[in-house]
């Protein structure tokens, strides 16, 4: 590294010691890995994914041993496991376990790394979670999920390292082969391409640089377990000479892999550098996180003009990003929230972000989060206020369930966690990021698991093919139908629409199936008053019973019949099941 106290900066070369302070590794016996499952197991694509941090998921949990809080051993503790199948969550995406130091900025201001977006070591899992196996104690955290039925995903910083840029530390990559590892500037080698926001960018262009990303890639596939990837800032990892290229030579290597080309990947589709802004561009392998499905759907319920229009799209699993050949509606990861943001509750209790815990002045963080705070900025004792935060939360909640698509649950959003508005916690490693479970909305939590179950019950909500609203062979009926609440041609063109409904049928292009009886009718309803609306007509012997109900704060009372119309209540998403009669629950 360089003399931080000589005049020439970061071209000075300090010759101090530095082997205490940089990282080492070991070479473990391949004998250790023996005996353990290997990753790459496949769920169905549209199957819910559950976002977590292993610390802040954790650390507050009462009925996680104490001594096990926080770490690997303790994600794969009972109470943690019987959570997630209750939710019926198939899949956990853990937020990064690479190894990662914490930044010195954040360490001047007595902060912490808490995310661990700042990789330094891409081949062993970060020791701040280690529990009493250690490393082992990662493996036999993967096993258990596997046991349960549940596929484990990590998220990947391929695209940056914690070195930074020109004034950061040397800690491994700059000091072995600063020219291949990262992206330069042209004519001005002393400095770094800045893609990712970060300081450096990672040269994954480079076939060496490329061979350890695959190495590692295939590392935690089949050493420790893993089932896929969702890789941060994927842009980056698609850029070539000539900008991004869904072609390029990391996508073909994935392709090529015969152990990696099996597993499950997802694209965060963006970086801060030019053309950035992918969502759409990836390769048919890849799902990619849709932050435009989270803004919609957010936009919608805070009441937004023109966002009825675009949540048609995004119900559908947004074909107008992902229509290309090869790709689908599984190919739309679908959220209202994830770590990068304000929580699902915080959406409805603050307007602005307040991040002064992080020690910027408030200056980082999302601006744009389309929150509304229902007129009192935080908590609020006025129950009329509480009620609507609540419902909001639900309709949110439901309309994510009701998708075509891929949803993606941030772990605490099923019982109502707050950060107290701080919507970017990436230093916060202490109650504020942490999942907070003795403030857990029990009849929120039990909404969520009725809302899950009934996503299961439908295989209507869960195609892979695109709903156009064609006839199907089987009784001419169009595999989806927009309607008004009297039954209606529904006018999209009028940008103040509030209230919508769609009949959701299987896809006309689908092979005939025993599921081909399964409709679902959705009724939206974002006015002030409580609206009858009017059913779709059911075939003898079969009848619409309501099965889910946002306007109620617990799910205990569905399962009525209903006739040939049924009240929606204000401020609420009603989704009716069609089932022989005889048939209620």
């Amino acid at each position: 590294g360089y003399d931080m106290a000589s005049s020439g900066g970061d071209l000075s070369f300090d010759r101090s010691d530095s082997a205490p302070y940089v990282p080492k590794s070991v070479v473990p016996d391949p004998e250790l890995f023996k005996g353990l499952t290997q990753g790459g197991h496949r769920q169905s694509r549209n199957d819910l994914i559950y976002e977590a941090h292993v610390r802040g998921l954790t650390q507050q949990h009462p009925m996680v041993p104490e001594d096990l809080r926080g770490t690997y051993e303790g994600l794969a503790a009972d109470p943690i496991l019987e959570h997630l199948q209750k939710l019926g969550a198939k899949a956990v995406e853990l937020m990064p376990v690479h190894a990662f130091v914490d930044d010195s900025f954040l360490l001047k201001r007595g902060l912490k790394n808490y995310w661990g977006y700042n990789s330094i070591g891409f081949f062993v899992a970060e020791p701040r979670y280690f529990g009493p196996n250690g490393l082992m104690g990662f493996r036999h955290m993967v096993d258990r999920f596997h046991e349960a039925g549940i596929e484990v995903m990590l998220d990947v910083v391929y695209n940056h390292t914690a070195e930074g840029d020109h004034r950061g530390p040397t800690l491994s990559f700059r000091g072995l082969d600063n020219v291949s590892y990262y992206r330069l500037l042209a004519g001005q080698p002393r400095f770094y391409v800045n893609d990712t926001g970060c300081g450096n960018t990672l040269n994954v262009a480079h076939p060496f640089v490329l061979r350890m990303v695959l190495d590692s890639l295939r590392f935690w596939v089949e050493c420790m377990g893993v089932d896929g990837f969702r890789f941060d800032l994927a842009t980056t990892l698609g850029r070539e000479d000539h900008g991004f290229d869904p072609w390029g030579g990391f996508f073909d290597a994935l392709r090529q892999d015969p152990v990696l080309s099996q597993v499950r990947m997802i694209a965060e589709p963006w970086d801060v550098g030019s053309g950035g802004y992918q969502l759409g561009g990836f390769p048919a392998e890849f799902s990619e996180w849709n932050d435009s499905y989270r803004d919609t759907v957010r936009r919608y319920w805070r009441g937004d003009d023109h966002s009825a229009q675009e949540l048609g799209s995004r119900l559908l699993g947004s074909a107008d990003k992902f229509g290309q050949p090869g790709r689908s509606s599984r190919s739309s990861i679908n959220f209202v929230a994830a770590h990068d943001g304000f929580t699902l509750a915080d959406t409805t209790r603050y307007a602005c972000k307040h991040n002064e815990a992080n020690l910027a002045n408030n200056q980082d963080g999302h601006n744009s989060n389309f929150s509304d705070n229902f007129g009192v900025e935080g908590e609020s004792d006025d129950s009329d206020i509480q009620a609507g935060r609540r419902r909001r939360i639900r309709n949110m909640l439901a309309t994510l369930f009701l998708s075509q698509g891929t949803p993606m649950l941030l772990a605490g959003d099923e019982f109502g966690n707050s950060q107290d508005g701080n919507n970017n916690t990436y230093c916060q490693d202490n109650e504020i990021g942490w999942v907070n479970w003795d403030r857990a909305d029990a009849d929120l939590l039990q909404f969520v698991e009725a809302l899950s179950a009934f996503r299961r019950a439908h295989p209507s909500l869960r195609q892979s093919r695109f709903l156009h609203g064609e006839s199907r062979e089987s009784d001419g009926l169009p595999d989806v139908e927009w309607t008004d609440f009297k039954g209606g041609p529904l006018h999209w063109r009028d940008p103040g629409l509030s209230n919508f409904c769609l009949t959701i049928r299987c896809s006309a292009e689908a092979a005939r199936s025993a599921f081909d009886n399964d409709a679902v009718f959705v009724a939206f309803n974002r006015s002030g008053e409580a609206l009858d609306v009017t059913l779709p007509s059911a075939d003898s012997g079969w009848h619409w019973v309501r099965g889910i109900d946002t306007g109620l704060a617990a799910q205990n009372a569905n399962g009525t019949v209903e006739a040939a119309t049924a009240l929606v209540a204000a401020h609420s998403v009603v989704a009716f099941e069609c089932k022989p009669v005889g048939i209620e629950a």
